[in-house]
């Protein structure tokens, strides 16, 4: 809206012309939404307070996060909000990528809603059936890859870290290629939700990497220099990304250690969805194996638990699954756990963005 409103009046008044810049947005956009949770952050957690809507802590969890029972949860309702109101204010909303990153996390947002609301009114950590959550994931996520798939300036071809010339081209079967990206993020991002600031860190760090690529995405110029995709109108994406690391900044006040507050599913499904949705949208799907590494490790440790135990019939590979936990077990402090991960993602960060040049 500022964007609009603003924009077509510097004919009138010249500096208003920094509205043009993708740049200026995105800074405008992560202020506005940072400064969104820090103004309802408080409030925000004194209603889930009134209302009692806590965290419902897993029985077979570890005995130090029994303290944790009771604390509001279903934070990200309130990350949603300052993502999509600093978007709305920021972003060029005749961009059709936009809004599908608005509907992306919306909807993937009101699934964990949904997951969150059964916790708490059942008292137990078993919310929405697994199998009924990922019908609904892949049917978000199909609307994605196929808008994308029907957009003239779209195609199923694929952009592979490291490789200039190499572009597979998947034609129709982008639409699952897209379902796996985005329902994996999301699952993967969920999973390491389990500590304090843990996968608010993380997604900051992807979602700033991501942001340079979207915008280098979407210059035609600099895409070519950088031998990287061009998508056009891929640099609203950026000012998007902007609202994602506000917002992930200003929950991290309220979220670091001792939490004050969690984001729930309604905020790691999101917020998982929505960064694969973005990887799609710039092309560099793969990239996110890198950048979001920490995720896809909390993933694959689960998997490989959970294999282990029923093919060796009891035995188990870590102490305890997600990998953040068996840690833990390890004797580290909850603190020390999220710091040296987040150290680990800033790593993975920098690695993502120097592929810019390993091409």
């Amino acid at each position: 809206m500022l964007y609009h409103l603003l924009y077509s009046l510097h004919t009138q008044i010249s500096w208003l012309n920094v509205f043009r810049y993708i740049t200026f947005r995105s800074i405008g956009a992560a202020i506005t939404a940072f400064l969104i949770l820090c103004i309802l952050g408080p409030k925000f957690i004194r209603w889930l307070q009134l209302k009692q809507i806590g965290q419902v802590v897993r029985a077979d969890g570890p005995e130090s996060h029994l303290s944790k029972q009771g604390v509001p949860t279903m934070g990200g309702v309130l990350i949603l909000a300052a993502m999509t109101i600093s978007t709305l204010l920021w972003a060029d909303l005749t961009s059709g990528l936009v809004w599908l990153l608005i509907g992306i996390s919306l909807f993937f947002g009101a699934i964990g809603a949904i997951d969150d609301l059964q916790k708490v009114t059942k008292g137990n950590s078993k919310g929405l059936s697994p199998r009924g959550k990922l019908l609904l994931q892949v049917a978000g996520a199909s609307m994605v890859g196929l808008y994308l798939i029907l957009h003239p300036e779209y195609d199923g071809r694929l952009a592979i870290p490291f490789f200039k010339t190499f572009h597979p081209d998947l034609g129709w079967w982008y639409i699952p290629f897209t379902v796996l990206v985005i329902v994996g993020a999301s699952n993967a991002v969920n999973l390491t939700d389990g500590l304090d600031g843990l996968a608010a860190g993380p997604v900051m760090i992807s979602g700033s990497v991501y942001l340079i690529f979207s915008y280098a995405a979407g210059n035609v110029i600099v895409a070519q220099y950088l031998q990287i995709p061009y998508v056009q109108g891929a640099g609203e994406v950026a000012v998007f990304c902007g609202t994602l690391i506000g917002a992930c900044l200003g929950f991290l006040w309220f979220n670091a250690y001792p939490a004050d507050i969690f984001m729930g599913d309604v905020g790691s499904l999101s917020l998982g969805g929505t960064l694969g949705a973005v990887s799609i949208i710039t092309k560099q799907e793969f990239l996110l194996a890198i950048v979001g590494g920490i995720f896809v490790m909390e993933a694959v440790s689960v998997i490989l638990q959970v294999g282990y135990f029923k093919m060796s019939g009891g035995k188990r590979i870590f102490l305890m699954a997600p990998i953040h936990h068996h840690f833990e077990k390890k004797g580290w402090q909850e603190p020390k756990v999220v710091v040296r991960f987040w150290i680990i993602s800033i790593i993975l960060g920098l690695l993502a963005l120097a592929t810019l040049k390993l091409r």
